[in-house]
């Protein structure tokens, strides 16, 4: 694989003179709003449930119903916007979405609000990669990092205030706010994209047909493996016929799907695009922030909630300062980036310092309090900053403008599977690995044991209850170290990853300058 891309910068096209941060303001605004619902109904679940006469794993089907239409639109958006025309699809979606947003808002039913959720994923789904590609397309190369940075501080930001904002809404007015939020915020967006955002020259209609198999293949195979991965720890995975057939649908429609989109002349998803080496590194490091990201979202609060006996909304509200860390450092890492600094090394560090961050969680104790997460929070919201723009930067540097929406949406696609198979691997291995660790313990421990016995004589009540109060004890030592080796994981990930960073070429901008002097 190699980068062929021209040795100067591209010019960006001629567009009405129009301050090029409105329209960024306006496409971010809406893809902000769509990220934050992917976390915001979390912590409202239980609410639903009982507000709609249902059971919370009833209930999850709100979550996994957004997921799997959302994961099945991101690929195709930027077929969609080529086809259909970006500025016309942008429109369509954010009215969509926040319309859909207000009918969740008024369900009256559980079946009801599932279907409207499909509904607000399958209009949200395009709206990360289209604002994605407006960004990258309407600034200058030497300033996308800059642009990035303020894009990055409400993708990244957002599903980790998510939580916050949602248990917020949820207990001091109701979960149906949760959805009423999106109105305002749908309509100022909607306004501006109608004023201010303009397809570029060279974006024309390239396809007169539909791939119907492709589409067909598409649905088949990310809907089973979201469904699958969604699912999985519920129905105990490969013990359930439900997910083996799952997992045979999702590996037949996906390869089906790659197979298809690489023979036909005119792909929905053109994967020719990883043939650009810095592009496929760059995809990969994007899954793996994904997976990495998403799930420590899930520990944190968890941790917060099962051992310390945290309130969800102080577990969410002590869980934000990743967000705020990454907020505050968005704009220096742009900064850097702007003068000149090598993204491939900023890209390097922000790995190694979100990895320290995790090597940090893995060593808290059940006598850590809400300050304990402060500063291994602050350190990991840095860490993300300086991964999330240079890594956007770097991989979207080969490919050409024509191709800019098409690139924005594997890299989407990608890094969302990688947030589902993160959910999904820390949610099945805190469950294993707290049994595994709960039966050495229980092997190790002896009745006849002195300190045993010395511990058994300090508690109140009969042998029975004191046997119970250190069986408690061992539970929740053995959920601990299930806690800390998955922390620990997390770190090594993101430390084996650094590596691929030296895959992937300085972007051209900057040898452009190079040569200059």
């Amino acid at each position: 694989m190699t980068d062929n891309a021209p040795t100067s910068p591209r010019a960006v096209p001629p567009r009405p003179q129009v301050n090029r941060w409105i329209p960024a303001i306006a496409v971010m605004m809406s893809a902000v709003m769509e990220v934050l619902d992917t976390s915001v109904v979390n912590v409202s679940l239980p609410h639903i449930a009982g507000s709609l006469s249902a059971t919370v794993d009833e209930a999850t089907w709100v979550l996994t119903s957004y997921i799997v239409a959302n994961a099945i639109i991101l690929p195709i958006s930027g077929w969609l916007a080529s086809y259909f025309g970006r500025r016309r699809l942008l429109m369509v979606v954010v009215t969509g979405f926040t319309l859909s947003s207000v009918l969740c808002g008024l369900a009256p039913s559980l079946p009801w609000l599932i279907f409207l959720r499909i509904m607000q994923g399958t209009t949200g789904g395009g709206l990360q990669p289209l604002s994605q590609a407006v960004l990258l397309e309407g600034f200058p190369v030497e300033e996308r990092g800059k642009a990035m940075a303020v894009w990055g501080m409400g993708i990244v930001a957002a599903p980790i205030l998510g939580p916050t904002v949602g248990g917020w809404l949820t207990e001091n007015y109701s979960w149906r706010w949760v959805f009423y939020i999106n109105l305002p915020v749908g309509l100022v967006s909607l306004v501006m994209i109608y004023l201010f955002v303009y397809d570029p020259p060279y974006l024309r209609r390239i396809s007169r047909r539909v791939d119907f198999w492709g589409l067909g293949l598409l649905v088949l195979g990310i809907g089973a493996l979201q469904i699958m991965l969604d699912k999985g720890q519920e129905e105990d995975w490969f013990a359930s016929h439900f997910i083996a057939v799952l997992a045979v649908l999702a590996l037949v429609g996906t390869t089906a799907f790659v197979i298809r989109e690489f023979r036909t002349r005119e792909p929905i998803v053109d994967f020719r695009l990883l043939r650009y080496r810095t592009f496929s590194a760059g995809v990969f490091l994007g899954g793996v922030l994904g997976f990495v990201l998403y799930g420590s979202l899930i520990l944190l609060p968890l941790f917060m909630q099962e051992l310390l006996g945290f309130p969800a909304q102080t577990a969410g509200f002590w869980s934000s300062p990743r967000g705020v860390g990454t907020m505050v450092f968005m704009p220096l890492t742009g900064y850097l980036l702007g003068r000149r600094w090598d993204a491939r090394l900023l890209l390097a560090i922000g790995l190694a310092t979100a990895a320290f961050a995790f090597f940090s969680y893995s060593h808290l104790t059940l006598e850590a309090d809400a300050h304990s997460f402060l500063w291994p929070q602050l350190v990991q919201g840095a860490g993300m900053s300086l991964v999330f723009i240079p890594l956007t930067t770097i991989a979207m540097d080969p490919i050409p403008l024509q191709s800019m929406g098409y690139a924005t949406s594997i890299f989407s696609l990608i890094r969302n599977i990688g947030s589902s198979i993160g959910i999904s691997f820390v949610t099945t291995e805190l469950e294993r690995r707290s049994q595994m660790h709960q039966a050495r313990l229980v092997d190790a421990i002896s009745l006849y044991s002195p300190a045993v016995r010395e511990n058994l004589g300090k508690a109140a009540g009969g042998t029975q209850q004191r046997i119970g109060l250190l069986y408690g004890q061992v539970v929740r030592q053995a959920s601990l170290m299930s806690f800390l080796d998955l922390f620990f994981v997390l770190g090594v990930l993101f430390l084996v990853a650094i590596p691929v960073v030296l895959v992937m070429r300085q972007p051209q901008h900057h040898r452009a300058a190079e040569a200059v002097h």
